[in-house]
């Protein structure tokens, strides 16, 4: 079957499919494209049930983009923290001040002024204007290549800007008036019964009619992508400080990895005990007791950290940090995962 054919067979198998079988997922409940902006970066790299929680705090605090735009970065930080990839939240605020400053506060309907805005890739571009706006522009993922690939059975690597392009192409020439369901729909199939890491539930799809991944029996070997590079690992040993009822906390750089967020202090290399207690003492500090030692581990995407975090009471403070109640780190700072961990086991300490 030409693959061509697949592409027009597409639109009306999968939209009585999503009208029968979508998720109720907060964002779909209306097309206001602040909300379709704000759920769409928050579902970059992050599992729909992680976001739905953010999606709907994040909302109560800052219901507008003005909110926004005016919002204090701490306060960001702290409605974002666990959710990674800070970048995001960073770049949502500068693009929320350019919509104030240069469309009055209305989110532009245009795909290239769309594009425009800081954090805004074509991907989330072509979602928010076919499901905000109903224009008829592709929002290709690897959800949408992975259900591609397997439906004209083609095993050209999908992480291939080539491939990107050719796969927005064809769609562009068959979406229908129904563009932003359509999208919704491609999202669905691909994150659902088409979904990663996973067989697909082919028997459950409503596509499979005219699959050639399923015609040909090779649905379980697609899609192809490109060999991965093997991510670099780095060793950190991290002090959690304890002094009175107090925690020593310090900002990262304001660029580069995890910019401008807390951290408790660290130094590249797993310490040993003594070395560890060393570079405390050397930083000003008198330490008491040594309560705990924890192996940790977390994962960016071209980096391992190996951590161990070593637990700590000093008989004093020092300048060098900021010194937080536990309160105050709860509500107040904004700590990425791979400081959290360490912070959610202080309470067993």
């Amino acid at each position: 079957m030409d693959r061509s054919i697949i592409y027009k067979k597409i639109p009306d198998a999968l939209l009585l499919w999503y009208h029968r079988c979508k998720r109720d997922l907060p964002w779909r409940e209306d097309t206001e494209p602040y909300h379709i902006w704000l759920s769409e970066i928050m579902l970059q790299q992050t599992r729909v049930e992680a976001v739905k929680g953010y999606y709907a705090r994040f909302l109560k605090v800052l219901p507008t983009i003005e909110s926004l735009a005016n919002a204090d970065d701490e306060l960001l930080h702290k409605l974002w923290e666990g959710l990674g990839y800070y970048s995001r939240v960073r770049n949502l605020k500068k693009a929320a001040q350019m919509v104030m400053q240069k469309y009055d506060g209305v989110f532009p309907a245009q795909y290239t002024q769309v594009r425009e805005l800081p954090g805004i890739g074509e991907y989330t571009a072509g979602a928010i204007c076919s499901i905000a706006f109903s224009q008829p522009i592709p929002a290709v993922d690897g959800n949408v290549l992975r259900v591609i690939s397997r439906l004209t059975d083609d095993d050209t690597p999908i992480d291939l800007p080539a491939y990107k392009k050719t796969v927005k192409e064809a769609l562009q020439r068959v979406y229908p008036k129904e563009a932003g369901e359509f999208t919704q729909a491609l999202m669905e199939l691909g994150a659902t019964v088409c979904g990663p890491n996973r067989e697909p539930d082919c028997p459950g799809c409503p596509c499979k009619g005219f699959c050639l991944g399923y015609a040909n029996g090779r649905e379980k070997c697609l899609p192809v992508k490109k060999p991965k590079k093997t991510r670099r690992i780095e060793a950190r040993t991290v002090f959690i400080l304890r002094c009175g009822d107090c925690y020593a906390l310090e900002k990262r750089p304001n660029n580069g990895l995890l910019a401008d967020l807390w951290q408790f202090p660290n130094v590249q290399g797993k310490l040993e005990l003594e070395d560890a207690l060393s570079f405390v003492s050397n930083a000003g500090l008198r330490p008491t007791q040594v309560h705990r030692q924890l192996e940790r581990k977390h994962i960016f995407t071209h980096i391992v950290w190996q951590m161990r975090g070593i637990y700590l009471t000093v008989k004093n403070k020092n300048q060098s940090y900021v010194w937080m109640t536990s309160q105050q780190i709860n509500t107040q700072a904004a700590l990425p995962t791979a400081f959290r961990q360490f912070w959610e086991e202080a309470e067993n300490v």
